[in-house]
């Protein structure tokens, strides 16, 4: 199954509106998707790969925050040093999405999955959907349930 398809699939799975919404051009940054989509940029999920001593797992993150990566090694029980982000690959081989198209559901293997309490300002975000030039849009608070995703602080405060 084609990747947009897997994306598709998942959020009628769980319950979720599943229209995609592909682009010309590039959606591969947070930046980049919120230009397309005219939202905030705070609106756009980072869907981020950690291996956590390895183990799987996935952080969701507003497009205007970045990961404080002690937090959140500390919240997954991990030294620092055990906490590292996934290679191009290994993202790609649990995940089945390529950097820059990995969606919050859909997934090949199911990671554990941490979202950042600043994703709850908004109350609709927007995510990928398989590939570079794809997103979906989702309420928040059933995007996260439907994933059962944890909320915790796990950013660092915008400079």
């Amino acid at each position: 199954m084609e990747p947009q398809e897997r994306v598709r699939t998942a959020l009628a799975a769980l319950g979720l509106p599943s229209e995609i919404v592909c682009f010309d051009g590039t959606t591969a940054t947070a930046q980049e998707a919120a230009d397309a989509v005219g939202c905030e940029l705070g609106q756009i999920v980072k869907t981020l790969f950690f291996l956590a001593d390895g183990r799987p797992t996935i952080a969701l993150v507003a497009g205007d925050r970045q990961v404080d990566t002690s937090a959140l090694a500390e919240l997954l029980g991990v030294g620092r040093k055990k906490l590292k982000m996934g290679a191009p690959t290994e993202v790609l081989e649990f995940t089945g999405f390529q950097v820059g198209g990995v969606a919050p559901v859909g997934h090949l293997h199911r990671p554990d999955v941490v979202v950042d309490e600043s994703l709850g300002r908004f109350e609709w975000v927007w995510a990928a959907a398989g590939a570079h030039n794809a997103v979906f849009e989702a309420v928040t608070r059933d995007l996260v349930a439907a994933i059962h995703g944890q909320w915790a602080a796990i950013t660092k405060e915008p400079a």
